[in-house]
């Protein structure tokens, strides 16, 4: 150990031997010998316009490189900030440290400007809430990581007083664990799940998110070949199997989800692999069709669902000792998936004169190279594209569907781009996040990222004017100020412009996607058609 060491340098010497390269976050007085041993330490700090956007920016980080994300705040209103993002990781099950940097020891517990019982609020969002004390730090960095890496994967909170960190490291780096690895599932359970899918014969399979943790998606795709097996995912598990294959049915429980639900509740099975019910209850679409539930845990269901057998235990094990088992047959015909999802697109784009969502989706979509990926936001906006755009592999398709909270798209797209320097990102946000999270931007120009932002522009907070109508209630509370017929020419320094036609959106993605930094696109478009597609 370096005898001029300190806590901070121990910490991010950690870090980095974890492989963490970015920190997202904002600076305080009680922040800066944290930031001071980054800067000499090999991890960089990234700030962002408000600690919210550094924790769904650590979220993402986390999802991209298997490697748990990092973000920092102060005490009392920084720690409330990072909390919303860190509840996204929460629900979402990303790996992701937050560190809170606090008053000195002998002041913790105090009424002091700015204190508040940081593990109190974290506990409930986060796997752990961990204190940094003298004597502890390497102990606890090893722990937490163990913590945060062990299925289901987390975020874990970490509590550093400044003395703390500036007192003379204690402890040597401390090796970085392995992710564990939940306990296989029974033989028993394995055989029975076999039979089941075996004696079926027009059973449906549905990817959800469990199943993105997998390190081995190749196991995922033969399960469902050699079984012959048409699948559906939810949000958050698209692109796992590239959505051009020939079993594909798309994504359920968005765009057109009665189109979706009619074929699925057609079916005769429905077997759920990685199927988190944080994205979507059973009980939402399954109707009366039995499970079967192939997941890391039991399922969280509602009496009327009827799981006719669950396989509890690590997912990939699992998949290993299915696929090792006769393959099952089934009663569906060749092309059943193929013309039920050409169906449901078809369904997604009604006819519109007007430059309208279906149409700037689907540009993005063309522009955007296949091995790209898009990163958006909650709204309206959500369903069409969850529904609409084709994922061609997994970590593609960035969005949150179990937290499902606005502003994280922007944050999102940036830490992709930082993890993945070597492929092009996409931005596409509503109107209404692009108001919460307009301040990354200008971290977005810091960084250098060539970052398109497709602001799809309709001066509303589209999602909730439907579910005004949709229950008859007076639409209120929900106008966005009108927009100007000409955007602003830049915001914080970034280059905006409109684009009325998808020719206008493809030419200005192209120009945006050599750009030396972020650009703002406005899609000026006509919502009508959410009121047909978004909630059918």
């Amino acid at each position: 150990m370096n005898p001029g060491m300190n806590n901070a340098d121990l910490i991010v010497q950690t870090l980095s031997r974890a492989g963490i390269q970015h920190g997202f976050g904002i600076p305080s007085g009680n922040v800066l010998p944290l930031i001071e041993a980054m800067r000499t330490g090999g991890v960089e700090f990234v700030l962002t316009a408000h600690e919210g956007s550094a924790a769904f920016a650590a979220d993402v980080t986390g999802r991209m490189t298997g490697r748990p994300g990092l973000c920092i705040a102060t005490l009392g209103p920084g720690a409330t900030n990072l909390s919303t993002g860190v509840g996204s990781a929460f629900l979402d099950r990303s790996p992701m440290l937050a560190i809170t940097c606090n008053l000195n020891t002998d002041q913790l517990g105090r009424r002091i400007q700015m204190y508040i019982d940081h593990h109190a609020l974290f506990r409930p969002i986060t796997k752990a809430s961990l204190a940094l004390r003298h004597g502890n730090v390497a102990k606890t960095l090893a722990e937490a990581l163990a913590i945060v890496l062990a299925e289901p994967q987390g975020p874990v909170h970490l509590d550093l007083p400044e003395d703390v960190a500036l007192a003379p490291a204690e402890g040597e780096v401390p090796d970085i664990p392995e992710g564990t690895r939940l306990d296989p599932a029974s033989d028993v359970a394995i055989t029975e799940a076999q039979r089941i899918l075996s004696e079926a014969e027009r059973p449906v399979a549905v990817l959800g998110a469990s199943a993105m943790r997998l390190a081995d998606f190749g196991a995922l795709r033969h399960f469902i070949e050699r079984n012959n097996l048409p699948f559906a995912t939810t949000t958050m598990a698209k692109g796992l199997i590239d959505e051009d294959h020939a079993l594909s049915l798309g994504c359920i429980e968005r765009g057109r989800r009665q189109v979706q639900r009619r074929f699925l509740q057609g079916s005769d099975l429905i077997v759920g692999l990685g199927y988190d019910t944080i994205e979507s209850e059973y009980e939402a679409w399954v109707g009366s069709v039995p499970v079967l539930n192939i997941d890391i845990e039991r399922a969280d269901v509602d009496a009327s669902v009827r799981v006719v057998h669950e396989v509890s235990g690590d997912l990939a094990a699992s998949l290993d000792r299915l696929n090792a088992l006769p393959a099952a047959t089934n009663a569906w015909p060749a092309d059943a998936a193929g013309e039920h999802r050409r169906a449901h697109q078809e369904s997604l784009r009604p006819p519109s004169e007007a430059f309208c969502p279906h149409q700037a989706i689907d540009a993005v979509r063309r522009v955007l190279p296949a091995d790209g990926v898009l990163a958006f936001d909650v709204g309206a906006h959500t369903h069409q594209i969850s529904g609409q755009w084709t994922a061609p592999g997994p970590r593609r398709f960035v969005i949150t569907n179990g937290w499902s909270s606005m502003g994280f798209g922007l944050p999102a797209a940036i830490a992709a781009k930082l993890a993945r320097p070597d492929l092009k990102v996409a931005c596409i946000l509503g109107d209404g996040c692009f108001q919460m999270t307009c301040g990354e931007l200008a971290t977005a120009k810091r960084m250098g990222l060539a970052l398109p932002v497709v602001v799809l522009d309709d001066s509303l907070l589209g999602l909730i004017v439907i579910k005004q109508e949709k229950r008859q209630f007076g639409v209120y509370g929900t106008d966005l100020g009108g927009r100007p017929d000409v955007p602003p020419a830049h915001y914080f320094g970034v280059p905006a412009k409109a684009a009325r036609t998808t020719d206008e959106l493809e030419a200005a993605l192209r120009e945006a996607f050599e750009a030396a930094g972020p650009t703002v696109i406005h899609a000026i478009i006509d919502p009508a058609h959410y009121f047909e597609t978004v909630f059918d």
